[in-house]
């Protein structure tokens, strides 16, 4: 999912451009911004609340933006901010100060407090002004409100926007009106006042005129209510799918991150309208607040610690939308799953993209969908909630058999025929982000790394799923599989200055890619490499090319085309340090998965909590804290999902409940130090994991039937 300056999937680079393109527009930037949400709405304002006519700001209801302006005034001035409160999942306070009202002295005795609250299909806000002055303050409080119904696409690429006229419909309620939704706000107590400005659109005002006597404090109300009947995505109804685990740790910070992570991926839960029952979680604020195949899939594993209802939900709605036909313009085939979906085309101006509304373009999708099955079902997700997506399993597996290597050389690839849609398919999918140690880029079909790992590891948990259930195939796709590991080791693997690793990926000329990346931590704990290649794996990810930052960077900064502020080609990204860390604790390696851990705590509390989809990938040396990526999403659902690997990796809790038993291998020592969770689950039951400071751990509330087979020593 591309954001950024950059341009957009599809319209890579030339080696010899110096500049944009004419006619380049620069996306909006955002990492200042504070994100409100209960989706599918989000409002975005500045840190004093804001929402002014600018950039990205705005209240948006799933893929289009339904306010563009909301801009508090006292007696015709903006208060002055002082302070930004976050107080859970769709609710935010903003302090500030109205200095040319009350006592004439240095300090603020009148105070303005904005308290924000927004719902699926709307926001409402309390303008609470409190006075300590020694006399009366009289002033006129207004709202300026502005709608445009720009959508998402547009505001995202920096293009133009046309305000939308409001109506006056009763003494305090305006209204705006497209072809498809509606936005009526409502101002309790409040005067409706519409602007006489021939030939342009002016805001419209809710105005109060208020006194506050000393000591005392006036209450204004307003709220702003979204119909959107043709909505492809609506709010979940029923209580949250996970649990809430109560944990305690050495390293304070953890239980801080876990925290707000929690109420950032309650805010992203989603379903569609016809399926209530079936909740996943929308990938990111602003851009991307709706069904993404392998984002939300990526949450939902990354969850499995704390309950398997998500993961099932998550399943279910992508087989319903699983492909069964060929068709280049959406990337569509049999068995594949979906990469996102949007209520209409998805068109960028300007560089040529344009995505169905289902959309299909991702090579790594389906393999991980499998993954995901077979990971719920270890965790105990029933049988009767797994057996109806063993078709589907099937469907998935012969795509991977039949359509994911159109060359026929072995490798799962991919490339973009329609020439509109994304030039990458993985999940670095930036147009420059597949490149050689040299800085050069690759050319299409490309074979990743990291997918030919998750087609392993599809291949050889789908076997399992067969076997377990009494299903034909089993033995073809754990032979399929180690026909995979061995090409990929004779093809892959490359000579660097630093030592042996595999490569990135195979370009269209079959040559290895060699650039040193992130991409090949993905591939710990897939199956595809021996226990000798995670190590050299392991020692590459943890040099400080690749781990001098706040965690993993993407790429080494000793390759040519490495910028700390690149998309994929430098920064680091949350929830790429959170799967590669997991993998490094699983296999073995703590400490490396002890370090990027600690990178992740401290890049949560210079964000507030609140991880950001990427940031810089400057040396720690360099920089005291990490730097933000102009134009990162917050929040995202896969970099919350973080804070629970953290969690996960820690306690070292690895069930196998088909099985009937439990792996123990926590992390030990520093950085992270003793950690306690309560309210995990397997199978449905509440477990409790202790780790003291030496890595020893126990375990409470497993159900009978599970036993801990091998009490593995801590991590290295």
């Amino acid at each position: 999912m591309l954001v950024g300056a950059t341009p957009e999937p599809g319209a890579a680079l030339a080696a010899e451009e110096t500049g944009p393109p004419a006619g380049y527009r620069l996306q909006p930037l955002l990492h200042d911004l504070v994100s409100t949400v209960l989706a599918p709405t989000s409002a975005l304002s500045g840190a004093d609340g804001q929402i002014r006519a600018s950039g990205v700001q705005g209240l948006f209801h799933a893929d289009a933006r339904a306010l563009s302006l909301a801009r508090l005034l006292i007696d015709g001035h903006e208060p002055e901010a002082i302070a930004y409160l976050p107080v859970g999942p769709g609710h935010d306070r903003f302090v500030s100060l109205a200095r040319r009202l009350g006592d004439p002295h240095p300090d603020p005795t009148v105070r303005i407090e904005r308290t924000r609250k927004v719902t699926p299909y709307g926001m409402s806000e309390q303008v609470e002004i409190i006075s300590t002055a020694s006399a009366p303050v009289t002033a006129t409080v207004t709202i300026e409100l502005a709608g445009d119904f720009a959508p998402i696409e547009v505001v995202k690429s920096g293009g133009d926007t046309t305000p939308v006229a409001a109506t006056a419909e009763g003494p305090g309620t305006l209204v705006w009106r497209s072809r498809r939704s509606r936005v009526i706000v409502t101002g309790m107590d409040a005067r409706a006042e519409i602007a006489d400005a021939p030939g342009q659109v002016a805001p419209a005002r809710l105005a109060w005129p208020v006194t506050v006597r000393p000591r005392e404090r006036v209450t204004l109300r307003w709220e702003a209510a979204v119909t959107d009947p043709a909505a492809v995505v609506i709010s979940p109804s029923g209580p949250v799918e996970w649990s809430r685990p109560r944990v305690a740790a050495a390293d304070r910070r953890l239980e801080r991150l876990l925290d707000r992570s929690l109420d950032d991926l309650r805010s992203l839960r989603l379903i569609e309208p016809d399926a209530p029952g079936d909740t996943f979680l929308g990938a990111g604020v602003p851009w991307f607040l709706t069904l993404f195949g392998r984002d939300s899939i990526w949450a939902a594993r990354m969850l499995l610690p704390l309950g398997t209802e998500l993961a099932a939900g998550t399943l279910r709605v992508l087989a319903r939308r699983q492909g069964v036909r060929t068709d280049p313009a959406s990337g569509e085939a049999p068995g594949k799953i979906m990469h996102e979906l949007r209520r209409h085309e998805f068109t960028v101006e300007g560089n040529g993209l344009r995505l169905p509304a289902t959309y299909y373009g991702t090579i790594d999708a389906t393999p991980l969908w499998i993954a995901l099955l077979h990971d719920a079902w270890r965790w105990g997700m029933p049988e009767r909630a797994v057996a109806p997506l063993l078709p589907h399993l099937e469907a998935a597996l012969g795509w991977l058999g039949e359509h994911a290597d159109p060359d026929g050389d072995g490798f799962v690839e991919y490339i973009d025929t329609s020439s509109r849609g994304l030039a990458n398919q993985g999940w670095k999918d930036s147009g420059d982000a597949v490149r050689f140690r040299d800085g050069s880029q690759a050319t299409a079909p490309i074979a990743l790394a990291e997918v030919q790992g998750y087609a392993y590891q599809a291949a050889t948990g789908a076997a399992a799923l067969l076997e377990a259930f009494g299903r034909p195939g089993a033995e073809r796709w754990r032979e399929h599989a180690a026909a995979l590991a061995a090409r990929f080791r004779d093809r892959f693997w490359v000579e660097g200055p630093a030592g042996r690793y595999p490569a990135l990926a195979l370009d269209a000329a079959k040559r290895p890619v060699d650039s040193l990346t992130s991409n090949i931590g993905h591939l710990l704990g897939t199956g595809l490499l021996s226990a000798g290649e995670e190590a050299e794996v392991a020692r590459l990810l943890a040099s400080p090319a690749m781990a001098g930052g706040f965690g993993l960077r993407t790429m080494s900064a000793d390759d040519g085309g490495f910028s700390p502020l690149s998309y994929h080609c430098g920064s680091i990204w949350a929830h790429d340090t959170a799967i590669v860390l997991a993998g490094l604790a699983r296999a073995g390696f703590g400490g490396q998965a002890a370090g990027l851990a600690e990178g992740l705590l401290a890049v949560g509390e210079a964000f507030g909590y609140r991880l950001p989809e990427l940031y810089g990938g400057d040396a720690r040396d360099d920089v005291g804290r990490p730097l933000p990526y102009p134009a990162a999403c917050r929040p995202q659902a896969w970099s919350a999902a973080a804070a629970v690997t953290i969690v996960h990796a820690a306690t070292g809790l690895y069930p196998d409940v088909p099985e009937g038993r439990v792996t123990l291998r926590p992390l030990a020592g520093a950085p992270l130090g003793a950690v306690s969770a309560h309210g995990l689950r397997v199978a449905g039951h509440e477990v409790g994991v202790e780790v003291d400071a030496a890595g020893r751990a126990e375990v409470t509330g497993l159900p009978a039937d599970l036993r801990i087979e091998d009490l593995a020593q801590p991590a290295r």
